[in-house]
């Protein structure tokens, strides 16, 4: 019996080394897709190209905001890319997001496809981050 004990260990080791390996790599993905997005939506917005100019003014905010929309953007992208900076990074995220929800249920835009969509977004953000990142994991597991 103590060599069955034996052999489960290593096999028990290595399940829980696999999930958190898988676990890590699904949260890559998914900050990886939010951090796509963001950054696309960020270089459209620095080179002012048409269709940023006509979203942003449809928003309500004229197209000299434009430039330090990208820039903040770039800002929040850099310390969530920083992994000793990254929960700093979608804190600031998650206050950017909420100002784009605020724009589009300001304007009465489309619930699910417009004025949610930044939740989304910011799912994406945090479920990544909390994938891969034992701090933010140990920290909502140390609020129940």
């Amino acid at each position: 019996m103590s060599a069955a004990r034996i052999e489960s260990r290593p096999l028990a080791a290595s399940s829980v080394n696999d999930r958190s390996s898988a676990a890590r790599w699904g949260g890559r993905t998914m900050s990886g897709i939010a951090v796509l997005f963001l950054a696309f939506d960020a270089g459209l917005k620095l080179v002012a190209s048409p269709e940023a100019v006509k979203g942003t003014v449809a928003l309500g905010w004229a197209e000299h905001h434009l430039l330090p929309l990208a820039l903040i953007q770039i800002a929040c992208l850099v310390l969530y890319l920083i992994p000793r900076t990254a929960p700093i990074g979608a804190i600031l995220w998650t206050g950017y997001l909420g100002g784009a929800i605020a724009s589009n249920l300001r304007i009465d835009s489309p619930l699910f496809s417009h004025t949610l969509f930044p939740i989304y977004v910011a799912a994406l953000l945090w479920g990544g981050l909390y994938l891969r990142d034992a701090r933010v994991r140990a920290l909502l597991s140390s609020a129940r």
